[in-house]
């Protein structure tokens, strides 16, 4: 696991870290599935037949600053949607992120169950930009947490913090 729930004044947040943008995605995406289900539903979620899909989604980007923080967001919203729209639980993902003609393109090949079988312990409103950050760690950089139950990180690999409003 390399993603712990930090705590804000109202809201729930999450801290990943990662070797790479593409893997950071992911460990996002799985931290926010795990805050969302009740812990019955994380013993069991084993159990259920998977499905297999390719989700993509992209945004406008200038190639001299990749906007992830951007695609972060954009990303968690639509796992969200198809919970919500096709009842398609996120459940796994490997991510890959490219650049070209103008656009960040996220492609990620998904495992995912009915989400009628997954119970939620909260629910999310919305993914924030508030206090939002997809940032690259040098090496031997330390990134130092405010926060007793999430660890620092030493670089190199990249980190994001993102708010969920619930």
């Amino acid at each position: 696991m390399s993603y712990w729930p930090r705590p804000t004044t109202a809201d729930i947040g999450l801290r990943a870290f990662s070797n790479s943008p593409h893997n950071l995605m992911a460990e996002a995406t799985l931290g926010m599935q795990n805050i969302l289900m009740s812990e019955g539903s994380k013993s069991k979620i084993n159990e259920h037949i998977r499905n297999n899909s390719q989700w993509n989604i992209s945004i406008e980007s200038d190639e001299d600053e990749l906007c992830y923080d951007l695609l972060l967001i954009n990303w968690l919203d639509e796992v969200l949607y198809r919970c919500e729209i096709h009842q398609q639980w996120l459940v796994d993902c490997q991510i890959i992120i490219e650049y070209s003609n103008g656009k960040l393109n996220l492609q990620a090949h998904v495992s995912w169950i009915d989400s009628k079988l997954v119970t939620r312990e909260i629910e999310i409103k919305a993914v924030t930009s508030h206090q939002l950050l997809f940032e690259k760690v040098l090496s031997q950089q330390e990134i130092a947490s405010e926060w007793p139950e999430v660890p620092s990180f030493q670089g190199p690999g990249w980190y994001c913090d993102v708010i969920f409003d619930i």
